[in-house]
């Protein structure tokens, strides 16, 4: 029988913490307590085995009543309540195409030799991490190309490519850089904006606060554009419109259009995966990608990055940087973001033909001099203090590192600038 679970606090200087985790070969955490800056850690000792973990801990398992484990091929799936209904288990969905981009993670943190933010800050600091920069910029080229192929090899069908993701995913950066793999191969790629089909302000659906929802899916004049692509696939010439954000009104300018031969639409918008947007094109000629960034970098074997934390760095620099936000105001309407996307981008993703992983491995290190002061800037008064102060311990585990080998048309350079598609 194990011994009740106990916290003990040990001073980084001295070294138990290295012979615990040398003997128990924790490899992982010795990487990391290298480049740990707190004058002392707490370990967490059950029986005979210690541990190191990054956020707070219940006294006992006594506290977790409600939670289950499944299997799932290669290991298990932890299932635990929601926020909004804390004492029930949320019914479990495969998601098999989800499941194989998590693999494909794993298969190419094993070829960057980067598992873990220990193993990366050993990269900075050995001088390695242009390579994998390099490398990494590589494999997001090789997997774009690998779907401009297939949308290739079925173009005599394929007409219009939804792209669809959450926030803060890449996914105007990923539709450019696929319709340069499309033209390459002799397609002709022509970007169709969903923002210029929104209804006219006064006819925008309101959400439960009575606010706006302009992610509503009904927010859009689903009518007039399913009539523009059933013209435009029929060869038709179709007027397209642009809609004035400060007027909130449609506005009619000339901008015509009629699909060329080897002409293909290219669509990117938050609806892109669900059918009702697009329903007057029959399923054959619709090729749908899904992108999201799904990190494949732990802090440690024992501790997970969670994606949503990714996006939401991402999202704090762009916000800052483009639109003039700071970084408590993105935190404080991060929650209404996250809702959004539970109901108009999650439950259609395994509609995807294909998806697109645009997470960096090497990303944090070069966020972190972005994002990092903007977070010390958030008083203890505001009520976005404890985010701020939650995600400035997770930056705390990364090393910082130039971003001169980063190539103008990275994902990440939507974030931070510097894109050629600016």
């Amino acid at each position: 029988m194990l011994n009740k679970a106990a916290r003990v606090m040990v001073d980084t200087e001295n070294c138990f913490s290295v012979r615990i985790f040398t003997l128990q070969g924790m490899t992982d955490k010795l990487r990391l307590l290298k480049y740990i800056n707190l004058p002392r850690i707490n370990l967490y000792r059950c029986g005979d085995l210690y541990d190191y973990f990054y956020g707070p801990m219940v006294p006992s398992m006594g506290y977790l009543k409600v939670f289950d484990l499944l299997y799932y091929d290669p290991g298990f799936i932890l299932m635990y309540p929601q926020a909004g209904d804390p004492f029930h288990i949320p019914p479990f969905h495969d998601l098999p195409k989800l499941a194989r981009i998590f693999k494909e993670a794993e298969e190419w943190a094993n070829i960057l030799d980067v598992g873990d933010v220990g193993a990366l800050n050993d990269k900075v600091v050995s001088g390695e991490i242009n390579e994998i920069i390099l490398v990494n910029e590589g494999l997001h080229e090789k997997k774009i190309a690998n779907i401009a192929d297939m949308i290739y090899a079925g173009k005599d069908k394929i007409k219009i490519v939804l792209i669809a993701g959450p926030s803060s995913s890449g996914k105007t950066t990923f539709a450019r850089r696929l319709s340069i793999q499309l033209r390459v191969l002799g397609l002709k790629p022509y970007p169709l904006s969903l923002d210029d089909y929104f209804v006219d302000r006064e006819h925008t659906p309101k959400d439960e606060s009575g606010n706006y929802d302009f992610e509503s899916i009904r927010a859009l004049h689903l009518e007039l554009f399913n009539q523009h692509l059933a013209a435009l696939l029929n060869g038709e010439e179709v007027e397209i419109p642009r809609f004035n954000f400060r007027t909130g009104l449609r506005e009619w300018i000339g901008r015509k259009y009629k699909m060329e031969k080897d002409a293909v639409l290219v669509i990117e918008g938050i609806h892109g995966l669900n059918e009702i947007l697009t329903s007057s094109v029959p399923r054959e000629n619709k090729y749908k990608i899904y992108i999201s960034a799904l990190t494949q970098l732990n802090i440690d074997n024992h501790n997970r990055i969670p994606t949503t934390d990714s996006r939401l760095m991402r999202r704090i620099v762009r916000d800052y940087l483009y639109r003039g936000r700071d970084a408590a105001t993105t935190i404080l309407t991060w929650p209404q973001v996250r809702a959004g996307e539970e109901k108009n981008i999650f439950p259609y993703q395994e509609e995807a033909d294909i998806m697109f992983n645009s997470a960096l491995v090497y990303e944090m290190c070069i966020l972190k001099k972005y994002a990092a002061p903007l977070l010390r800037e958030i008083p203890v008064s505001s009520p976005a203090y404890l985010e701020a102060k939650r995600l400035l311990t997770f930056l705390s585990y990364f090393l910082e590192a130039e971003e001169n080998a980063i190539p103008n048309n990275s994902i990440i350079r939507e974030f931070i600038g510097g894109s050629c598609f600016e």
